[in-house]
């Protein structure tokens, strides 16, 4: 019998976890995911402005511990943590994923006006960042240039943390239409993929979620 590839899923909180093993299931039954879950990470992530050294140091023993245990593949879950992300995956030999790369790849390619709709404020600059990365990747230095515009969605992870999905997709949808003039409108984060069924039904703009994006990634960097 084949081995099945191993991906390990770092969290660094519970609410990330449920949507991106369901997109696994449904796009790629035949890994074997594994859940790393240090929800310490956002905690302390909260707390500070910037990422500290010593977060850049976690991630390595992280990216680490997952390699022992034979990883093929680590995929991040949490937005808010980009260049200590970067730094792990220097330090592995395996792919490393960040959460949202494949989404903004997609929004890219979808127009110049993108919005994006997070509930995790400590994430929107490094995401803010990423994305810019992103943009000179596929477009240079000259020439029209995607532009990104975010609403923090208040209270929704709050919600979403005491366990009411509903409230959670509720204020964020209540929000999306603010964002009705762009080419494309990104949820932010895993968690924030729950809400896809109520942002849709809130605005025609294509909408974007992680998750899937994400699953079809790694495959192809594994297979690759």
């Amino acid at each position: 019998m084949s081995k099945k590839p191993r991906v390990v899923l770092l969290h660094g909180t519970p609410v990330a976890m449920e949507p991106i093993q369901r997109a696994f299931a449904t796009r790629w039954p035949e890994s074997e995911t594994v859940d790393l879950l240090d929800n310490s990470l956002s905690v302390d992530r909260a707390k500070d402005h910037d990422l500290t050294p010593r977060m850049f140091e976690r991630f390595v023993e992280l990216g680490g511990y997952a390699h022992r245990i034979g990883a093929d593949a680590i995929l991040v879950t949490c937005s808010a943590f980009g260049p200590a992300i970067e730094r792990m995956a220097r330090e592995l030999p395996v792919p490393v994923l960040k959460p949202n790369e494949a989404m903004f790849r997609e929004a890219i390619g979808r127009g110049r006006r993108i919005g994006m709709l997070a509930t995790f404020a400590p994430s929107v600059l490094t995401m803010t960042e990423e994305f810019e990365q992103f943009v000179a990747e596929a477009g240079g230095e000259t020439g029209p240039r995607a532009t990104l515009e975010t609403i923090v969605v208040e209270g929704a992870m709050d919600a979403l943390r005491k366990g009411d999905a509903d409230r959670h997709n509720a204020l964020i949808a209540a929000r999306a239409p603010e964002l009705a003039h762009c080419d494309a409108i990104m949820l932010a984060h895993f968690s924030t993929s729950r809400a896809l069924a109520a942002v849709t039904a809130a605005v025609a703009t294509p909408v974007l979620t992680a998750p899937d994006a994400a699953v079809d990634r790694i495959k192809a960097a594994i297979a690759g």
